[in-house]
C-alpha cells in the first residue's frame, strides 16, 4: 500500500538563529581562518539560514574540522543527514591557490553520552561516510550560486551521534544541515491500528509491526504489517473483527454499536440484523433478541431463528390392538407444532414394570405409533403420550393425551381362573385395617404374589397398591372415619388374575361379635360342622341301641316267656336311670301302647318344614345368578346368557340335553362346538360352572331329606322288633 514517507527531524539548521558549533582550528593561535559562521540569505525565496563557510585556498596543509552537536537517536535505527552546500570552482583562484580542493569529507562518531569537551578530531576516531563533491555544479562567478544537496545515512546503535565536516582546502559554504530518520506512518487497516514504526538499520531491512484491535473489535489472528526501509508498509497479515453487538464500518475502520431492535451475535464484519419473529432487542448493542413471554429458543437454535413454542397434545389417540401381553397405540400429529419441525413423542405408563418394552422407543421418537409388549393379562394400564420439541423443557405445561387399556385374559385363565376368594376385614382401628383372603383354588399354577389395591370410595382412579406373598395385609396411616375399598388379585406362573370385588370398610367402624376373629362364612362352616357332628352322633347312638335291642330280643325268644325279664311301664312314659338328667325331661314312646306304630310316628315325629331349609351360598355363583337347573332345554339356557348364536353348533355337536351341557369343558367348546372367541368361551364356561355348583347344592338338600327318611325307617324297624304279636297261648 502506498503511504507518504514520514521523516522525524533530529537537527535542522534552517530553524536555528545561531549555531555556534565546535570547530577546529579556532582562536588567536589558529594559522588559518577555518570554519566561519555567517548568514545565507535569498529573501526573494524566503531563505535566511545560518551557515558555515571555509575558503583557505591560499594556505597549504589546510585541515579545518566542524562538529555538529551531540544528536540523540531516539527510536531511530538508521539516521539520515541532508547537506545543502555550494562550492567555488578552483578556476576562480588562478595562481593564488596553494591547496584548492573541490570536495569535503563527511564523517560520524557514535557515542553513548554527550560530553562537555569537544569530540576528538583525529581522523582515526571517526568513520568516513563519504567524500562529497559538487555533483550539481560549482559556481564560477561571484554572482551565480549553485546549491548542491546530498543525502547520506548511517546505521546507529548507541545513544547518539556526532557528525563532522572536514575541509582540506576547498572554498565551500555549508548552507543547511538536516539530520532525521524515516518511519512508516501509523495506519488503521483490517480493524487494527499500527503505530508509526522506524525503518530498519539497513536500507534493505524490514521491520515487523504488530497491530492493536480498534475499540469493540476482537483479534481473529494477530495483525502484522511489514515496514520497508523506504518508510512504506506492505504484506498485511491477520487482523481483527467487530465483536458481537457491533457492526463493521469499512470506510471508517471502526466497530459501531447495534441500534435498538437489531442484534449481532457473531464476531465478524457482518451488519446488525433485525430481530426475528416473537423477539425484541430493548437495548443497543444486543447480541441476541429476547423471546416474548410464552416463546422460547432452544440452546442449539441459531440466534437468527424465530422464538418458538412447545406443541399441543397429540390428537386421536386410538387403541389399534390389544391382547394378553401387548397393545398398539396410534395417534395423529398435534394441531399446532409450535413453529418447529423437530416434534418427537414420549410414552409414559403408570403401572408398567421394567420388563415392558417399547417399539420403536419409549422416548424421543417421531413415529405416530408405538407397540408396547411384556404386559400382564387382565391388567388395567394408563398410557400417556406426550408431544415434545426442542423447547418443551422450558415450557411450564406438558401437553399429553391419555388412554386406559385393559389387557385380554389368556385362554388358560378361563379354564382355571386364578381369582382370590373370601376377601374380608378382620380388624378395624382408627387409622388401620387388617385384610385377609383365601388363595385361588388353582392346582395348575403356583402363586407368586398378591397385589392388594386400596382406595377411598369414589376415588378408584387414585388407588394405591402393595405387593405381598401372604394372604393377609395390614394397612396403616389411613384417614379416620373414611370408607376404603379393597381389591385383591393373585399372580401365578400364567400371569395376573382379575381383581376381586371391592370390599368396603370404614375406619373407626367397630366390628360386631360376628366379625371378631372371623367372618360370616367361617361361622357358617363352624355351625354346619357342629350340626353334622350332632347328627352323626345321634345316628351312631340309634344304631347301637337298635343292635342292643335286637340281641336282647333274640335271647328272649329262646327262653320261656316266664324267664324273660318283664318291663315295668306306665302308660305314656318310661323312666331310664341310665344317665343323669342334664336337660329338660324328654318323652319316650312305648310302642306296646299302640297297635299301629305308624300312629306313634305320626303323633311324635314331624317333617322339617322346607321353608326352614336354606342355602347359604353357591360356590362359583354370583349373588344374582339365575337358577341354571330350572332350564329344560339347551335353547332356554343359551338364551339366558345371550349365546343363542351357537344353538346350531351345539346341535351339530350332539349337545342337546342339559345333562350334556353340565359336562362341557373348554376343550369341547373350542374343538367340538367351535366357539373360538375368548370372551364367549369365558361367558359359557362361567355359566356351566354356576350350573354345576347349583346341582351340587341341590344334591346336598336331597341328602338331608334322605337322612330324615332313613331315621324314620330305622325307628319303625326298632318298633317292630320290640312289639311282638300276642297269640292265643299267651
Amino acid at each position: 500500500m502506498s503511504q507518504d514517507v514520514i521523516s522525524v527531524v533530529l537537527l535542522d539548521t534552517t530553524q536555528e538563529a545561531s549555531l555556534e558549533w565546535t570547530r577546529y582550528p579556532y582562536g588567536p593561535q589558529a594559522l588559518t581562518q577555518g570554519w566561519v559562521e555567517e548568514s545565507f540569505t535569498e529573501f526573494d525565496k524566503g531563505i535566511n539560514w545560518r551557515s558555515y563557510v571555509a575558503c583557505d585556498v591560499a594556505f597549504d596543509t589546510v585541515n579545518n574540522w566542524l562538529w555538529t552537536p551531540f544528536i540523540e537517536r531516539g527510536e531511530a535505527n538508521r539516521i539520515y543527514i541532508e547537506v545543502k552546500f555550494s562550492m567555488r570552482d578552483c578556476s576562480l583562484f588562478p595562481g593564488t591557490a596553494l591547496s584548492c580542493k573541490e570536495t569535503f569529507s563527511l564523517l560520524y562518531y557514535e557515542f553513548d553520552a554527550a560530553t562537555k569537551e569537544p569530540p576528538p578530531w583525529e581522523p582515526e576516531s571517526y568513520k568516513l561516510i563519504d567524500r562529497i563533491a559538487a555533483d550539481e555544479g560549482r559556481f564560477t562567478s561571484n554572482t551565480q550560486i549553485i546549491i548542491n544537496t546530498e543525502v547520506r545515512s548511517v546505521p546507529v546503535t548507541k545513544k547518539g551521534i556526532y557528525f563532522a565536516f572536514r575541509d582540506q582546502g576547498a572554498c565551500i559554504s555549508l548552507l543547511a544541515i538536516r539530520v532525521y530518520y524515516i518511519t512508516c506512518p501509523n495506519v488503521t487497516t483490517s480493524f487494527a491500528y499500527f503505530p508509526e514504526t522506524p525503518t530498519g538499520r539497513e536500507v534493505t531491512s524490514i521491520e515487523q509491526a504488530k497491530g492493536q484491535c480498534v475499540t469493540n473489535a476482537a483479534q481473529a489472528e494477530t495483525p502484522k504489517f511489514l515496514c520497508k526501509g523506504d518508510g512504506s508498509w506492505y504484506l498485511l497479515s491477520g487482523g481483527c473483527k467487530c465483536m458481537a453487538g457491533y457492526e463493521a464500518n469499512i470506510e471508517r475502520q471502526s466497530c459501531e454499536v447495534c441500534p435498538l431492535g437489531k442484534f449481532k451475535y457473531t464476531v465478524g464484519d457482518e451488519k446488525c440484523q433485525p430481530c426475528p419473529d416473537h423477539s425484541n432487542a430493548p437495548y443497543s448493542g444486543s447480541v441476541e433478541c429476547r423471546c416474548e413471554e410464552g416463546y422460547y429458543r432452544a440452546p442449539k437454535d441459531p440466534r437468527s431463528m424465530p422464538c418458538t413454542q412447545s406443541p399441543t397434545a397429540p390428537q386421536n389417540l386410538t387403541l389399534s390392538f390389544v391382547d394378553q401381553s401387548a397393545v398398539i397405540l396410534s395417534w395423529t400429529s398435534p394441531l399446532y407444532l409450535g413453529g418447529r419441525t423437530d416434534t418427537v413423542y414420549k410414552v409414559v405408563c403408570d403401572a408398567c414394570g421394567p420388563a415392558v418394552s417399547y417399539v420403536p422407543s419409549q422416548e424421543r421418537f417421531n413415529e405416530t405409533k408405538v407397540t408396547i409388549a411384556g404386559l400382564n393379562p387382565v391388567t388395567t394400564y394408563r398410557f400417556l403420550v406426550y408431544a415434545e420439541n426442542g423447547v418443551s423443557e422450558f415450557s411450564k405445561t406438558n401437553k399429553y393425551v391419555d388412554i386406559t387399556v385393559t389387557t385380554e385374559a389368556s385362554v388358560l385363565y378361563f379354564i382355571v381362573p386364578s381369582v382370590v376368594s373370601n376377601v374380608h376385614v378382620v380388624n378395624v382401628q382408627n387409622t388401620e385395617i387388617t385384610l385377609k383372603w383365601d388363595a385361588p383354588d388353582d392346582q395348575f399354577s403356583e402363586i407368586e404374589m398378591y397385589e392388594v389395591r386400596y382406595f377411598i370410595r369414589g376415588m378408584e382412579r387414585n388407588a394405591s397398591s402393595i405387593l405381598t406373598k401372604h394372604e393377609e395385609s395390614v394397612f396403616t396411616n389411613l384417614k379416620q372415619r373414611t370408607e376404603y375399598g379393597f381389591q385383591v388379585r393373585a399372580k401365578t406362573t400364567h400371569g395376573w388374575g382379575e381383581f376381586s370385588q371391592p370390599e368396603y370398610r370404614r375406619t373407626d367402624q367397630m366390628l360386631g361379635t360376628a366379625y371378631v376373629g372371623d367372618d360370616d362364612s367361617v361361622q357358617v362352616r363352624i355351625i354346619a360342622g357342629a350340626v353334622v357332628a350332632v347328627v352323626v352322633l345321634l345316628v351312631i347312638v340309634i344304631i347301637m341301641t337298635v343292635l342292643f335291642l335286637r340281641r336282647s330280643n333274640e335271647d328272649c325268644n329262646k327262653k320261656q316267656p316266664s324267664d324273660c325279664d318283664t318291663l315295668e311301664y306306665r302308660n305314656g312314659e318310661v323312666t331310664t336311670p341310665l344317665f343323669t338328667q342334664v336337660g329338660p325331661p324328654r318323652t319316650y314312646v312305648d310302642p306296646h301302647t299302640y297297635e299301629d306304630p305308624n300312629q306313634a310316628v305320626r303323633e311324635f315325629t314331624r317333617e322339617i318344614d322346607a321353608s326352614h331349609i336354606t342355602i347359604e351360598a353357591i360356590i362359583g355363583g354370583a349373588p344374582d345368578a339365575p337358577d341354571m337347573t330350572q332350564f329344560a332345554t339347551v335353547e332356554e339356557w343359551l338364551g339366558s346368557i345371550k349365546m343363542t348364536r351357537y344353538l346350531d353348533s351345539f346341535d351339530r355337536a350332539g349337545v342337546s340335553t342339559m345333562d350334556a351341557v353340565a359336562r362341557l369343558t373348554a376343550k369341547d367348546l373350542n374343538n367340538t362346538i367351535g366357539v373360538t372367541l375368548v370372551g364367549h368361551q369365558k361367558k359359557i364356561l362361567n355359566s356351566v360352572q354356576a350350573m354345576r355348583a347349583q346341582i351340587s347344592a341341590n344334591m346336598s338338600e336331597g341328602f338331608l331329606k334322605q337322612c330324615q327318611q332313613g331315621l324314620l325307617a330305622q325307628l319303625k324297624q326298632c318298633q317292630q322288633g320290640l312289639v311282638r304279636p300276642v297269640n292265643s297261648d299267651g
